[in-house]
Protein backbone atom coordinates (compact mmCIF):
# COMPACT_ATOMS: atom_id res chain seq x y z
CA UNK A 1 0.00 0.00 0.00
CA UNK A 2 1.51 3.73 -1.03
CA UNK A 3 0.80 7.04 -0.44
CA UNK A 4 -2.97 6.74 -1.43
CA UNK A 5 -4.18 3.50 0.82
CA UNK A 6 -6.49 5.45 3.06
CA UNK A 7 -5.11 4.75 7.07
CA UNK A 8 -6.77 2.55 9.30
CA UNK A 9 -9.69 4.27 10.91
CA UNK A 10 -10.16 4.06 14.82
CA UNK A 11 -13.97 2.52 13.98
CA UNK A 12 -11.95 0.28 11.90
CA UNK A 13 -10.07 -0.79 15.19
CA UNK A 14 -13.18 -1.53 17.02
CA UNK A 15 -14.68 1.50 18.04
CA UNK A 16 -13.91 5.74 18.04
CA UNK A 17 -12.06 6.55 21.00
CA UNK A 18 -14.14 10.31 20.26
CA UNK A 19 -17.52 8.19 20.50
CA UNK A 20 -19.12 8.72 23.96
CA UNK A 21 -19.82 5.12 23.22
CA UNK A 22 -16.07 3.60 22.91
CA UNK A 23 -14.94 1.07 25.11
CA UNK A 24 -12.98 2.26 28.08
CA UNK A 25 -9.95 0.31 26.26
CA UNK A 26 -10.04 2.37 23.48
CA UNK A 27 -9.41 5.68 25.23
CA UNK A 28 -6.01 7.25 25.34
CA UNK A 29 -3.76 8.11 28.52
CA UNK A 30 -5.03 11.64 28.34
CA UNK A 31 -8.65 10.58 27.09
CA UNK A 32 -8.48 8.63 29.98
CA UNK A 33 -7.11 11.10 32.84
CA UNK A 34 -9.60 13.83 31.19
CA UNK A 35 -12.57 11.71 31.73
CA UNK A 36 -11.56 10.51 35.49
CA UNK A 37 -11.29 14.20 36.36
CA UNK A 38 -15.20 14.53 35.33
CA UNK A 39 -15.95 11.62 36.80
CA UNK A 40 -17.58 9.94 33.50
CA UNK A 41 -15.22 7.37 34.15
CA UNK A 42 -13.71 5.06 36.74
CA UNK A 43 -10.50 3.86 36.95
CA UNK A 44 -11.76 0.62 38.32
CA UNK A 45 -13.95 0.16 35.37
CA UNK A 46 -10.65 1.49 32.73
CA UNK A 47 -8.50 -1.07 34.27
CA UNK A 48 -11.46 -3.92 34.09
CA UNK A 49 -11.46 -2.87 30.17
CA UNK A 50 -8.36 -3.90 29.92
CA UNK A 51 -8.18 -7.17 31.83
CA UNK A 52 -10.85 -8.52 29.43
CA UNK A 53 -9.43 -7.55 26.43
CA UNK A 54 -6.08 -9.65 27.64
CA UNK A 55 -8.13 -12.51 28.84
CA UNK A 56 -10.39 -12.27 25.54
CA UNK A 57 -7.42 -11.62 22.82
CA UNK A 58 -4.14 -12.41 24.46
CA UNK A 59 -4.19 -16.03 23.58
CA UNK A 60 -3.88 -15.29 20.10
CA UNK A 61 -0.94 -12.78 20.56
CA UNK A 62 1.15 -13.86 23.50
CA UNK A 63 2.29 -10.32 24.54
CA UNK A 64 1.88 -10.64 28.34
CA UNK A 65 3.53 -13.35 30.27
CA UNK A 66 1.42 -12.12 33.84
CA UNK A 67 -1.24 -10.04 35.10
CA UNK A 68 -0.53 -8.37 38.47
CA UNK A 69 -3.31 -8.37 40.81
CA UNK A 70 -2.58 -5.80 42.84
CA UNK A 71 -3.41 -2.97 40.83
CA UNK A 72 -7.02 -3.59 41.36
CA UNK A 73 -6.18 -2.11 44.81
CA UNK A 74 -4.51 0.97 43.01
CA UNK A 75 -7.25 1.19 40.54
CA UNK A 76 -9.46 1.24 43.75
CA UNK A 77 -7.22 4.22 45.69
CA UNK A 78 -7.44 6.27 42.68
CA UNK A 79 -11.35 5.87 42.01
CA UNK A 80 -11.72 6.77 45.30
CA UNK A 81 -9.90 10.12 45.17
CA UNK A 82 -11.49 11.43 41.87
CA UNK A 83 -14.60 10.45 43.53
CA UNK A 84 -14.30 12.99 46.41
CA UNK A 85 -11.66 15.31 44.86
CA UNK A 86 -11.91 18.82 44.95
CA UNK A 87 -10.28 21.45 42.15
CA UNK A 88 -8.06 22.75 44.54
CA UNK A 89 -7.50 18.50 45.00
CA UNK A 90 -7.12 17.82 40.95
CA UNK A 91 -4.98 20.45 40.80
CA UNK A 92 -2.51 19.22 42.91
CA UNK A 93 -2.41 15.88 41.61
CA UNK A 94 -1.86 16.55 37.74
CA UNK A 95 1.13 18.75 39.11
CA UNK A 96 2.56 15.61 41.72
CA UNK A 97 0.94 12.18 40.13
CA UNK A 98 0.25 12.95 36.45
CA UNK A 99 -0.80 9.07 36.12
CA UNK A 100 -2.90 8.79 38.74
CA UNK A 101 -5.37 5.85 38.03
CA UNK A 102 -3.39 5.16 34.81
CA UNK A 103 -2.32 0.93 34.12
CA UNK A 104 0.98 0.50 32.37
CA UNK A 105 2.27 -2.51 30.92
CA UNK A 106 5.53 -3.09 32.02
CA UNK A 107 8.53 -4.80 29.81
CA UNK A 108 9.47 -8.10 31.98
CA UNK A 109 13.05 -6.88 31.89
CA UNK A 110 12.28 -4.16 34.19
CA UNK A 111 11.73 -5.17 38.04
CA UNK A 112 8.93 -5.62 39.70
CA UNK A 113 9.60 -5.89 43.69
CA UNK A 114 8.35 -9.44 44.59
CA UNK A 115 8.12 -10.66 41.05
CA UNK A 116 10.20 -12.58 39.30
CA UNK A 117 12.78 -11.71 36.87
CA UNK A 118 13.89 -13.79 34.17
CA UNK A 119 14.72 -11.38 31.00
CA UNK A 120 12.91 -14.22 29.23
CA UNK A 121 15.82 -16.98 30.51
CA UNK A 122 14.38 -20.22 31.21
CA UNK A 123 17.00 -20.78 33.91
CA UNK A 124 15.66 -17.31 35.79
CA UNK A 125 12.65 -18.69 36.10
CA UNK A 126 13.07 -18.54 39.51
CA UNK A 127 14.40 -15.20 40.08
CA UNK A 128 12.62 -13.04 42.14
CA UNK A 129 13.13 -8.67 42.14
CA UNK A 130 13.75 -7.77 45.50
CA UNK A 131 13.57 -3.77 44.23
CA UNK A 132 11.21 -2.12 41.71
CA UNK A 133 13.46 -0.56 38.43
CA UNK A 134 14.06 2.87 38.62
CA UNK A 135 11.40 3.68 36.37
CA UNK A 136 8.84 1.26 37.60
CA UNK A 137 9.12 3.39 40.96
CA UNK A 138 9.00 6.68 39.37
CA UNK A 139 5.61 5.56 37.39
CA UNK A 140 3.75 4.03 41.01
CA UNK A 141 5.20 7.35 42.57
CA UNK A 142 2.98 9.41 39.82
CA UNK A 143 0.06 7.48 40.44
CA UNK A 144 0.34 5.26 37.90
CA UNK A 145 0.46 1.37 38.43
CA UNK A 146 1.74 -1.74 36.39
CA UNK A 147 -1.22 -4.05 35.69
CA UNK A 148 0.41 -6.48 32.89
CA UNK A 149 3.82 -7.86 31.97
CA UNK A 150 5.16 -8.01 28.33
CA UNK A 151 6.96 -10.07 26.67
CA UNK A 152 10.98 -9.76 25.32
CA UNK A 153 12.97 -11.93 23.79
CA UNK A 154 15.92 -13.72 25.67
CA UNK A 155 18.10 -10.68 27.33
CA UNK A 156 16.71 -8.37 24.83
CA UNK A 157 18.78 -9.15 22.03
CA UNK A 158 16.69 -9.83 19.19
CA UNK A 159 14.12 -7.44 17.05
CA UNK A 160 11.96 -10.33 16.66
CA UNK A 161 10.00 -11.45 20.01
CA UNK A 162 9.43 -15.33 20.92
CA UNK A 163 11.73 -17.48 23.56
CA UNK A 164 11.61 -21.29 24.87
CA UNK A 165 10.38 -18.99 28.15
CA UNK A 166 7.47 -17.19 26.88
CA UNK A 167 6.88 -19.12 23.10
CA UNK A 168 5.99 -16.77 20.14
CA UNK A 169 4.74 -13.20 20.29
CA UNK A 170 2.21 -12.18 17.68
CA UNK A 171 1.50 -8.57 15.52
CA UNK A 172 -1.62 -8.03 16.12
CA UNK A 173 -2.04 -6.74 12.51
CA UNK A 174 -1.35 -9.47 11.15
CA UNK A 175 -0.19 -12.60 13.23
CA UNK A 176 1.72 -14.38 10.89
CA UNK A 177 4.58 -11.88 11.32
CA UNK A 178 6.62 -10.48 14.24
CA UNK A 179 5.51 -7.13 16.49
CA UNK A 180 9.38 -6.58 16.05
CA UNK A 181 11.88 -7.02 19.49
CA UNK A 182 12.96 -6.38 21.74
CA UNK A 183 9.98 -4.82 23.41
CA UNK A 184 7.72 -6.47 21.05
CA UNK A 185 5.49 -7.26 23.99
CA UNK A 186 4.89 -3.86 24.55
CA UNK A 187 3.87 -3.15 21.19
CA UNK A 188 1.80 -5.41 20.61
CA UNK A 189 0.09 -5.20 23.68
CA UNK A 190 -0.78 -1.05 22.96
CA UNK A 191 -1.91 -2.14 19.82
CA UNK A 192 -3.79 -4.93 20.86
CA UNK A 193 -5.75 -2.62 23.16
CA UNK A 194 -4.13 -4.23 26.62
CA UNK A 195 -3.14 -0.91 27.74
CA UNK A 196 -2.68 2.68 27.31
CA UNK A 197 0.66 2.97 28.20
CA UNK A 198 3.85 0.83 28.01
CA UNK A 199 7.50 0.55 29.29
CA UNK A 200 10.27 -0.09 27.06
CA UNK A 201 14.07 -0.24 26.73
CA UNK A 202 15.98 0.80 23.41
CA UNK A 203 20.24 -0.20 22.89
CA UNK A 204 19.86 -1.18 18.89
CA UNK A 205 16.00 -0.32 17.97
CA UNK A 206 14.32 -2.28 20.40
CA UNK A 207 11.85 0.63 21.07
CA UNK A 208 11.39 1.99 17.92
CA UNK A 209 11.00 -1.22 15.46
CA UNK A 210 8.03 -2.55 17.77
CA UNK A 211 6.39 0.67 17.62
CA UNK A 212 7.34 0.73 14.20
CA UNK A 213 5.87 -2.58 13.20
CA UNK A 214 2.72 -1.99 15.80
CA UNK A 215 1.47 1.45 14.30
CA UNK A 216 2.64 2.96 17.75
CA UNK A 217 4.62 5.85 19.31
CA UNK A 218 8.06 4.68 20.69
CA UNK A 219 10.78 7.48 22.21
CA UNK A 220 14.44 6.81 22.41
CA UNK A 221 15.77 9.14 24.96
CA UNK A 222 19.70 10.32 25.06
CA UNK A 223 21.48 8.25 26.99
CA UNK A 224 21.52 9.89 30.81
CA UNK A 225 17.86 10.93 30.64
CA UNK A 226 16.35 7.97 32.17
CA UNK A 227 18.05 5.94 35.28
CA UNK A 228 18.63 2.07 33.88
CA UNK A 229 20.04 -0.72 35.81
CA UNK A 230 23.71 -1.49 36.94
CA UNK A 231 25.95 -2.48 35.04
CA UNK A 232 24.91 -1.71 32.12
CA UNK A 233 23.29 1.18 32.75
CA UNK A 234 27.40 2.01 31.70
CA UNK A 235 26.56 1.45 28.06
CA UNK A 236 26.14 4.61 26.48
CA UNK A 237 23.81 2.74 23.40
CA UNK A 238 21.03 1.62 25.91
CA UNK A 239 18.46 3.79 27.32
CA UNK A 240 14.92 2.73 28.85
CA UNK A 241 11.64 4.69 27.72
CA UNK A 242 8.19 4.82 26.95
CA UNK A 243 5.49 3.41 24.43
CA UNK A 244 1.90 4.17 23.49
CA UNK A 245 -0.82 5.38 21.36
CA UNK A 246 -0.16 8.93 21.16
CA UNK A 247 2.61 11.44 20.55
CA UNK A 248 1.15 12.61 23.48
CA UNK A 249 0.84 10.28 25.53
CA UNK A 250 4.54 8.91 25.13
CA UNK A 251 5.30 12.16 26.38
CA UNK A 252 3.23 11.98 29.46
CA UNK A 253 5.03 9.07 30.68
CA UNK A 254 8.47 10.24 29.49
CA UNK A 255 8.28 13.25 31.86
CA UNK A 256 7.83 11.26 34.73
CA UNK A 257 10.46 8.73 33.96
CA UNK A 258 13.27 10.94 33.10
CA UNK A 259 15.80 12.87 35.68
CA UNK A 260 18.84 12.16 38.27
CA UNK A 261 18.76 9.13 40.24
CA UNK A 262 21.34 8.41 42.90
CA UNK A 263 21.04 4.22 41.28
CA UNK A 264 22.80 5.28 38.10
CA UNK A 265 25.34 7.70 38.01
CA UNK A 266 24.95 8.76 34.32
CA UNK A 267 21.27 10.21 34.97
CA UNK A 268 21.02 13.69 34.06
CA UNK A 269 19.54 16.68 35.70
CA UNK A 270 16.10 17.38 33.44
CA UNK A 271 13.94 20.60 35.08
CA UNK A 272 11.11 21.48 32.75
CA UNK A 273 11.67 18.12 30.66
CA UNK A 274 9.16 18.92 27.58
CA UNK A 275 7.59 21.76 29.51
CA UNK A 276 7.23 23.78 26.15
CA UNK A 277 5.61 20.69 24.11
CA UNK A 278 2.05 20.81 23.42
CA UNK A 279 0.52 18.51 20.37
CA UNK A 280 -2.26 20.45 19.77
CA UNK A 281 -0.39 23.56 18.72
CA UNK A 282 2.60 21.26 17.08
CA UNK A 283 1.10 21.70 13.56
CA UNK A 284 1.25 25.38 14.01
CA UNK A 285 4.90 24.87 14.66
CA UNK A 286 5.99 23.38 11.67
CA UNK A 287 5.77 26.73 9.64
CA UNK A 288 9.80 27.52 9.00
CA UNK A 289 11.36 24.57 10.21
CA UNK A 290 13.98 22.85 8.60
CA UNK A 291 13.78 19.00 8.16
CA UNK A 292 16.58 17.07 6.42
CA UNK A 293 14.80 13.66 5.09
CA UNK A 294 17.43 10.75 4.17
CA UNK A 295 15.60 7.69 2.86
CA UNK A 296 18.15 4.99 2.79
CA UNK A 297 20.15 6.39 5.43
CA UNK A 298 23.26 5.35 2.79
CA UNK A 299 22.39 1.76 0.99
CA UNK A 300 19.62 0.37 3.95
CA UNK A 301 17.64 -1.36 0.84
CA UNK A 302 14.57 0.20 2.09
CA UNK A 303 11.36 -1.42 0.24
CA UNK A 304 8.82 0.99 -1.86
CA UNK A 305 5.74 1.03 0.27
CA UNK A 306 8.12 2.16 2.70
CA UNK A 307 10.01 4.71 0.78
CA UNK A 308 6.10 5.84 -0.50
CA UNK A 309 4.95 6.26 3.43
CA UNK A 310 7.93 8.25 4.45
CA UNK A 311 7.79 10.48 1.53
CA UNK A 312 3.73 11.06 2.48
CA UNK A 313 4.77 11.96 5.72
CA UNK A 314 7.87 14.45 4.12
CA UNK A 315 4.74 15.91 1.94
CA UNK A 316 2.46 16.70 4.82
CA UNK A 317 5.11 18.25 6.72
CA UNK A 318 6.05 20.62 3.42
CA UNK A 319 2.79 21.28 2.95
CA UNK A 320 1.86 22.45 6.53
CA UNK A 321 5.19 25.10 6.26
CA UNK A 322 8.38 23.22 7.03
CA UNK A 323 11.02 23.64 4.65
CA UNK A 324 11.99 19.64 3.76
CA UNK A 325 15.32 18.95 1.67
CA UNK A 326 16.45 15.50 0.47
CA UNK A 327 20.29 14.62 1.79
CA UNK A 328 22.25 11.71 2.06
CA UNK A 329 24.53 10.13 4.16
CA UNK A 330 27.65 8.21 3.59
CA UNK A 331 27.00 5.47 5.93
CA UNK A 332 26.50 1.55 4.58
CA UNK A 333 24.50 -0.73 6.78
CA UNK A 334 27.64 -2.84 6.94
CA UNK A 335 29.91 -0.29 8.66
CA UNK A 336 26.75 0.61 10.82
CA UNK A 337 26.60 -3.38 11.87
CA UNK A 338 30.57 -3.55 11.85
CA UNK A 339 30.44 -0.70 14.61
CA UNK A 340 27.73 -1.94 16.65
CA UNK A 341 28.93 -5.08 16.96
CA UNK A 342 32.34 -4.14 17.80
CA UNK A 343 30.92 -1.83 21.01
CA UNK A 344 28.21 -5.17 21.99
CA UNK A 345 31.60 -7.24 21.54
CA UNK A 346 32.74 -5.36 24.10
CA UNK A 347 30.25 -4.71 26.61
CA UNK A 348 26.50 -6.82 26.06
CA UNK A 349 28.37 -9.98 24.87
CA UNK A 350 30.22 -10.23 28.08
CA UNK A 351 27.61 -9.59 30.20
CA UNK A 352 25.34 -12.19 28.42
CA UNK A 353 28.00 -14.76 28.75
CA UNK A 354 28.48 -14.26 32.45
CA UNK A 355 24.80 -14.53 33.10
CA UNK A 356 24.04 -18.10 30.68
CA UNK A 357 27.26 -19.72 31.73
CA UNK A 358 26.57 -23.20 32.34
CA UNK A 359 22.93 -22.57 30.81
CA UNK A 360 23.60 -22.48 27.01
CA UNK A 361 21.40 -25.74 26.48
CA UNK A 362 18.46 -23.75 27.11
CA UNK A 363 19.08 -20.97 25.23
CA UNK A 364 17.59 -19.88 22.02
CA UNK A 365 19.61 -20.07 19.26
CA UNK A 366 19.56 -16.25 18.15
CA UNK A 367 20.80 -15.65 21.84
CA UNK A 368 23.94 -17.64 21.21
CA UNK A 369 24.26 -16.63 17.92
CA UNK A 370 23.80 -12.97 18.92
CA UNK A 371 26.71 -13.74 21.05
CA UNK A 372 28.66 -15.05 18.96
CA UNK A 373 28.74 -13.03 16.11
CA UNK A 374 29.42 -9.63 18.34
CA UNK A 375 32.16 -11.77 19.62
CA UNK A 376 33.97 -12.61 16.31
CA UNK A 377 33.69 -8.62 15.61
CA UNK A 378 35.47 -7.42 18.51
CA UNK A 379 37.94 -10.02 18.07
CA UNK A 380 38.93 -8.36 15.09
CA UNK A 381 38.64 -4.76 16.32
CA UNK A 382 39.05 -3.00 19.64
CA UNK A 383 37.62 -1.25 22.08
CA UNK A 384 39.25 1.81 20.92
CA UNK A 385 38.31 0.50 17.62
CA UNK A 386 34.83 1.12 18.22
CA UNK A 387 35.55 4.49 19.59
CA UNK A 388 36.89 5.57 16.47
CA UNK A 389 34.28 3.68 14.52
CA UNK A 390 31.53 5.67 16.32
CA UNK A 391 33.01 9.01 16.28
CA UNK A 392 33.31 8.96 12.59
CA UNK A 393 29.17 7.90 12.74
CA UNK A 394 28.96 10.93 15.06
CA UNK A 395 30.72 13.50 12.64
CA UNK A 396 28.55 12.53 9.93
CA UNK A 397 25.70 12.92 11.57
CA UNK A 398 26.13 16.28 12.91
CA UNK A 399 27.68 17.51 9.24
CA UNK A 400 24.38 16.04 7.83
CA UNK A 401 22.26 17.76 10.23
CA UNK A 402 23.85 21.00 10.56
CA UNK A 403 21.66 23.76 9.46
CA UNK A 404 18.56 21.49 10.16
CA UNK A 405 16.30 21.04 13.11
CA UNK A 406 15.31 17.51 12.35
CA UNK A 407 16.40 14.64 10.44
CA UNK A 408 13.40 12.59 9.06
CA UNK A 409 14.21 8.36 8.04
CA UNK A 410 12.24 4.96 8.27
CA UNK A 411 12.46 2.44 10.92
CA UNK A 412 13.28 0.11 9.03
CA UNK A 413 14.25 -0.86 5.81
CA UNK A 414 12.32 -4.24 5.73
CA UNK A 415 8.66 -3.85 6.00
CA UNK A 416 7.94 -6.99 8.03
CA UNK A 417 9.78 -10.29 10.21
CA UNK A 418 8.27 -13.62 10.05
CA UNK A 419 6.83 -14.12 14.19
CA UNK A 420 8.65 -17.15 14.94
CA UNK A 421 11.85 -17.12 12.86
CA UNK A 422 15.36 -16.92 14.57
CA UNK A 423 17.50 -15.59 10.98
CA UNK A 424 20.35 -17.26 11.82
CA UNK A 425 21.79 -17.20 8.02
CA UNK A 426 20.68 -13.98 7.48
CA UNK A 427 17.77 -12.53 5.93
CA UNK A 428 16.32 -12.19 2.31
CA UNK A 429 13.08 -9.79 1.70
CA UNK A 430 10.75 -10.65 -0.89
CA UNK A 431 8.35 -8.70 -3.14
CA UNK A 432 6.38 -8.23 -0.45
CA UNK A 433 8.64 -6.42 2.06
CA UNK A 434 8.73 -9.28 4.79
CA UNK A 435 12.68 -10.19 5.33
CA UNK A 436 12.08 -14.11 6.06
CA UNK A 437 15.08 -17.06 6.50
CA UNK A 438 16.92 -18.59 4.20
CA UNK A 439 17.84 -18.11 0.73
CA UNK A 440 14.90 -17.08 -2.20
CA UNK A 441 13.63 -14.52 -4.11
CA UNK A 442 14.78 -10.62 -3.11
CA UNK A 443 17.38 -9.21 -1.26
CA UNK A 444 19.57 -10.99 0.57
CA UNK A 445 21.53 -9.61 3.66
CA UNK A 446 23.51 -11.15 5.12
CA UNK A 447 23.01 -10.29 8.85
CA UNK A 448 19.22 -9.52 9.64
CA UNK A 449 20.18 -6.65 11.20
CA UNK A 450 21.07 -4.61 8.71
CA UNK A 451 18.01 -5.07 7.49
CA UNK A 452 16.72 -2.25 10.45
CA UNK A 453 17.89 1.33 10.51
CA UNK A 454 18.32 2.27 14.20
CA UNK A 455 21.48 1.26 15.12
CA UNK A 456 23.17 4.39 13.72
CA UNK A 457 21.16 6.60 16.29
CA UNK A 458 22.54 4.45 19.33
CA UNK A 459 25.31 4.96 18.06
CA UNK A 460 24.80 8.75 17.97
CA UNK A 461 23.89 8.36 21.06
CA UNK A 462 22.72 11.57 22.67
CA UNK A 463 20.29 12.47 20.04
CA UNK A 464 16.09 11.88 21.04
CA UNK A 465 14.42 10.19 18.89
CA UNK A 466 10.72 9.70 18.56
CA UNK A 467 9.50 6.70 16.21
CA UNK A 468 5.97 7.55 14.61
CA UNK A 469 3.54 5.78 12.24
CA UNK A 470 4.06 6.71 8.66
CA UNK A 471 1.45 4.44 6.68
CA UNK A 472 0.52 0.61 6.28
CA UNK A 473 2.99 -1.82 4.03
CA UNK A 474 2.04 -4.09 1.58
CA UNK A 475 2.51 -7.15 4.01
CA UNK A 476 -0.63 -5.73 6.10
CA UNK A 477 1.14 -4.14 9.27
CA UNK A 478 2.37 -0.62 10.01
CA UNK A 479 5.19 1.45 9.00
CA UNK A 480 7.11 4.20 11.30
CA UNK A 481 9.38 7.12 10.87
CA UNK A 482 12.32 8.01 13.26
CA UNK A 483 11.73 12.20 14.06
CA UNK A 484 15.64 12.49 15.34
CA UNK A 485 16.25 15.79 16.79
CA UNK A 486 20.08 17.29 17.74
CA UNK A 487 21.41 16.13 21.42
CA UNK A 488 19.38 16.49 23.75
CA UNK A 489 16.68 18.53 21.92
CA UNK A 490 14.25 16.12 22.53
CA UNK A 491 10.83 19.06 22.44
CA UNK A 492 11.99 19.40 19.02
CA UNK A 493 11.98 15.31 17.92
CA UNK A 494 8.36 15.38 20.05
CA UNK A 495 6.79 18.45 18.26
CA UNK A 496 7.34 17.25 15.03
CA UNK A 497 6.05 14.07 15.51
CA UNK A 498 3.03 15.23 17.24
CA UNK A 499 2.69 17.10 14.11
CA UNK A 500 3.16 14.28 12.08
CA UNK A 501 0.45 12.26 14.12
CA UNK A 502 -1.48 15.34 13.68
CA UNK A 503 -0.93 15.61 9.60
CA UNK A 504 -1.35 12.14 8.99
CA UNK A 505 -3.72 10.37 11.58
CA UNK A 506 -3.41 6.87 12.55
CA UNK A 507 -4.70 4.96 15.54
CA UNK A 508 -2.71 2.75 17.21
CA UNK A 509 -5.36 -0.04 17.67
CA UNK A 510 -5.17 -2.97 15.35
CA UNK A 511 -8.26 -4.69 14.04
CA UNK A 512 -9.11 -8.14 15.16
CA UNK A 513 -8.06 -11.02 12.74
CA UNK A 514 -7.33 -14.64 12.97
CA UNK A 515 -4.31 -16.53 13.14
CA UNK A 516 -3.27 -17.89 9.72
CA UNK A 517 -0.02 -19.26 10.80
CA UNK A 518 0.31 -22.78 12.23
CA UNK A 519 3.59 -21.70 13.77
CA UNK A 520 4.06 -22.34 17.62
Amino acid sequence: MSTDTPRPSAAASAADPTSSTAEPWTLSAAEALAAFRSKELSPIDYLTSFIGRITAEDERINAVTEVVEEAVTSAREAEDFYANATSDDLAEAAATRPLLGLPVIAKEKHALAGRGLTQGLLHERDTVADHDAAIIARIRAAGGFVHARATSPEFSCATITHSPMWGVTRNPWNPDLSPGGSSGGSGAALAAGFAPLATASDIAGSTRLPAAFTGTVGYKAPYGRTPGAQPLAADWYRGDGPMARTVADAALLAKVMVGVDPSDHATISSPGFLADFDPAEAADRLRGRRVALCVRLGDFPVGKDIEANTRAVASALESAGAHVEEIELPWTAERIFETAFTHFGNLLAPAMRAATRGHEDTLAEYTLRFMADAEAVAGRRSFYDGLAMEARIQAELASAMDGFDVLLAPTSAVAGLEAGASYLDGITIGADGVGREGAGDGVRLDHYWQAHMTMPFNICNRVPIVNVPSGMADCGIPTGVQVIAHPYDDTRAFDVAAAIETLCPWTGLAPTVQIGSSDG
